[in-house]
């Protein structure tokens, strides 16, 4: 475990105090690797700094958000514009209006979106507009995938979850799971018998098309095909939660690389540029519903906050000529070849999105489209491997279960520090 720093220390000591665990996302507490959460300062391109002004090369990037790093000279200048204008207007306004004009050019599949504050805040009305527009009340949702906190979403769940000694929330209503149905990942057998058997009460069925929250674990074409296919049969909507996928893995997001069509999305993270954001849309008569032009009531004191709006358009215009993307998979590629030999290791990426798994068994189980696939050794050798890194200033998000993110501002000496100093802390340990 490192060392830690003495001004973190004191600061997590002051922060258990007056927040749950010190923190206000559970993740943050370093409860999946032990020991001290460093706390950071500040960041610029693809490097954090800590408050004793030690720098690490940031592969966490907020969690997927800085697809072109901290603090990058456009982005800045939009959310500065729009602050110097009036962060908060409470009032319609030209800046959301431009960046959904913007989407829903440009995305066949999103006809009307509606902007909100966060992905849990998103797929919570994508929900209720599913129900709305179904008359039925039983969400599908997948194991291992995470939607956000809402309660009807907490089942197996994946992400900070996969930390947490139950594997559900406590607090859920009994309605919640009532109301929820799990499925297998990766299993058109058991797609096809709980259709046969709840079809008939099923709303939606709602899906991250590229599960990033308990691991890495891409889904074969054939069985989101067979979820489209089976969604529609029953009379049910498909709902792609793409709230780390989207303009993620592409412009057009997961849906694009599939070609698979949902009838609603849900959106986050890189469309914010870094501000707290989150969206819905897809077909326009789905999203008529939702008020003031339907019955589904959805409204939020600071959605679509002007700074949000701003930032964001900054960033989906540097990303709509592909370049950015093509310097993304340039560098994964760059990482998982450097990396693919290593014993003890297994690396799944789509595009820059990837994720260490640091067990003898890994390279057996690849590529791993489950949470039953997860080895059993993988996260206490994660939390060894995670501290390591952190002493030789590279920064992972601090859980096995997460994902690792690149940006655009990271450089190919910066990816083969990642790649060196991880082989020399494998070679070490094994």
């Amino acid at each position: 475990m490192s060392a830690g720093s003495e001004r973190s220390e004191q600061l997590f000591a002051r922060a258990r105090r007056v927040s749950p665990g010190g923190v206000h996302s559970p993740v943050r507490a370093f409860r999946g690797v032990g020991g001290t959460p460093r706390f950071m300062s500040g960041g610029a391109a693809a490097c954090l700094r800590d408050v004793d002004g030690r720098e690490y090369i940031d592969f966490c990037m907020a969690f997927g958000p800085l697809i072109l790093g901290h603090g990058d000279a456009e982005v800045r200048a939009a959310a500065e514009g729009a602050l110097a204008r009036g962060w908060s207007l409470g009032t319609a306004e030209p800046y959301s209006l431009e960046l959904a004009e913007f989407i829903t050019r440009r995305i066949p599949w999103v006809q009307s979106i509606r902007f909100v504050n966060s992905g849990t805040e998103a797929v919570m009305s994508a929900l209720r507009v599913a129900r709305a527009a179904t008359g039925r009340s039983i969400i599908l949702k997948f194991e291992g995938c995470y939607h956000g906190h809402a309660d009807a979403m907490l089942m197996r769940a994946g992400s900070g979850l996969a930390e947490a000694p139950l594997p559900d929330s406590a607090g859920l209503p009994a309605a919640a799971s009532q109301e929820t149905l799990v499925a297998p990942l990766d299993d058109e057998v058991a797609l096809e018998a709980l259709f046969a058997s709840h079809g008939a009460r099923i709303a939606a069925a709602i899906i991250e098309p590229l599960p990033a929250n308990y691991g890495l674990l891409p889904q074969r074409a054939a069985f989101l095909q067979a979820l489209a296919r089976l969604a529609h049969s029953h009379g049910a909507l498909l709902i792609f939660d793409e709230v780390i996928s989207g303009f993620r893995v592409g412009f057009e997001g997961y849906a694009g690389l599939s070609g698979i069509r949902p009838d609603l999305l849900t959106y986050g993270k890189v469309i914010g540029g870094g501000f707290p954001v989150g969206a819905y849309g897809g077909r326009r008569e789905l999203m008529e519903l939702v008020a003031p032009s339907g019955p589904v009531y959805q409204a939020g004191t600071l959605s679509a906050n002007p700074l949000a709006m701003c930032a964001g358009l900054a960033v989906l215009q540097r990303l709509q000529d592909g370049s950015v993307y093509r310097q993304l998979e340039h560098l994964g590629a760059r990482l998982e070849q450097q990396l693919s030999g290593l014993a003890g290791l297994a690396v799944q990426r789509v595009g820059s999105i990837f994720w260490l798994c640091i067990s003898e068994q890994a390279r057996a189980r690849t590529p791993m489209r489950t949470p039953q696939s997860f080895p059993s050794d993988a996260k206490a050798n994660f939390a060894t491997a995670f501290h390591a890194l952190l002493e030789r200033g590279i920064y992972l998000a601090p859980s096995g279960f997460e994902v690792g993110f690149l940006s655009a501002a990271h450089t190919e000496a910066q990816i083969d520090a990642l790649s060196e100093r991880l082989t020399e802390i494998l070679r070490v340990s094994n």
